[in-house]
C-alpha cells in the first residue's frame, strides 16, 4: 500500500495507545482505510496511523457508486475538489448535498450508506475512535451526547481547514506524533461543538501553567525526539487533561505545544546552519527529522527558503 506511516506511535502517558481501547462491538467491522480501499479501488496518497488505526489519510479516487459498509471508527472528511452534487442513501433516508471546498462529510462508526458521487474526489479523512470523543467530552466537563450526526457535504470551514492543513504537513513528511495528538483533540473539540445532537458549551481558558510546570514541559519538549514526545505525557506531568494542558500552554507561551516545538527546532536549525559546517543531512538527523527531505520541506515552509540557500545568505 502506498502510505506514509509515521515512525512515532500515538501513545498515552503509560505508553499504551489511547485510541486502542476498542470495544467488542467493533471487532468485526473493517478499519475505514481498508473499507475505503475496497470501495474506491485504490490506496491513499499518504496515510499516518497509530498502531490501532486512529489517524489521517489523503485520498484521490474516481467517481463512486457503491455501499460503504459499517466501519470501526468515525470518519470525518474534508473535501478539496471541484463542486459537485452527491447523493447519500441510508436505509430509506436520502440526503443530497453539494461538495465544495469547505464542506465536510461525517460517517459515524457503524453507519452504512450508499454513495453516488459522479466526479473524481480529492478528500482528507480523519479516523476517530469513539473513545476519543468520550475522553475529550469528559475533559471539557461536558455532559453532552457524544453521538455524532451524519453529515453530507455540510459547510464547516473550521474542520475543513484543520484537516487540509494536516494533509499538507503529511505530504511533506511532517505529521509527527505531537501534531497528530493536537489535531485529533482539536477536531474532536470542534465535532462536539458543531456535530452532535446537543452541542457542547465551552468554558473560557482559566489562566496559564505555573512557572514550574511550564519549565518542566519546555524541558521535555526540548529534550525529547519525535518518537518520545507525547501530548498525554506532557499533560500528565502537569496534572491536567490533554485539552486543558494545551489551552494553558498556549495561554502561557502564545503557541500550542507543537507550534512552540517547531519554532524552537527552526531556531536550532538556523544556529547550526550559520555557526557550523555540519551537512544539512546531519543537522536534519540531529534535530530528529526522518530525512533530509522532511527537514528541508519543514524549513522552507517556515522560512520560504531551502536550508542551503539560507546558510549561504546568513554567512
Amino acid at each position: 500500500m502506498n502510505k506514509h506511516i509515521s515512525r512515532d506511535a500515538l501513545e498515552d502517558a503509560s505508553g499504551a495507545p489511547e485510541a486502542c481501547q476498542v470495544t467488542p462491538a467493533h471487532v468485526e467491522r473493517p478499519h475505514p482505510s481498508a473499507e475505503m480501499a475496497r470501495v474506491v479501488g485504490t490506496t491513499p496518497l499518504h496515510m499516518a496511523l497509530d498502531s490501532c488505526g486512529a489517524g489521517i489519510a489523503h485520498w484521490k479516487h474516481d467517481p463512486l457508486h457503491d455501499v460503504v459498509a459499517p466501519m470501526s471508527h468515525h470518519v470525518i472528511m474534508a473535501y478539496n475538489g471541484t463542486v459537485q452534487r452527491i447523493v447519500r442513501r441510508t436505509g430509506s433516508a436520502v440526503a443530497i448535498g453539494t461538495l465544495r471546498p469547505g464542506a465536510v462529510i461525517i460517517i459515524p462508526e457503524g453507519s452504512s450508506s450508499r454513495w453516488d458521487i459522479p466526479k473524481p474526489v480529492d478528500v482528507v479523512q480523519l479516523y476517530l475512535p469513539h473513545t476519543t470523543l468520550e475522553r475529550v467530552a469528559g475533559e471539557l466537563d461536558s455532559t453532552t451526547s457524544t453521538d455524532l450526526l451524519e453529515r453530507t457535504a455540510q459547510p464547516d470551514s473550521i474542520t475543513s481547514r484543520l484537516l487540509l492543513t494536516a494533509a499538507g504537513a503529511m505530504d511533506g513528511n511532517g505529521l509527527d506524533t505531537l501534531f497528530r495528538h493536537q489535531l485529533m483533540d482539536l477536531v474532536t473539540t470542534r465535532l462536539l461543538a458543531a456535530h452532535v445532537g446537543v452541542p457542547t458549551t465551552f468554558q473560557p481558558t482559566l489562566g496559564g501553567l505555573s512557572p514550574i510546570v511550564l519549565r518542566r514541559a519546555i524541558e521535555r519538549l526540548r529534550a525529547d525526539n519525535d518518537a518520545d514526545v507525547s501530548l498525554a505525557a506532557l499533560a500528565s506531568d502537569a496534572g491536567l487533561s490533554r485539552f486543558h494542558f494545551c489551552r494553558a500552554f498556549k495561554e502561557s507561551t502564545g503557541l500550542s505545544p507543537h507550534a512552540w516545538r517547531r519554532q524552537k527546532r527552526l531556531e536550532e536549525a538556523k544556529n547550526m546552519l550559520r555557526d557550523t559546517d555540519a551537512s544539512v543531512l546531519s543537522i536534519a538527523v540531529a534535530l530528529g527529522y526522518s530525512s533530509q527531505t522532511a527537514f528541508a520541506a519543514a524549513f522552507r515552509k517556515l522560512t520560504g527558503d531551502t536550508p542551503s540557500n539560507w546558510r549561504r545568505r546568513a554567512r
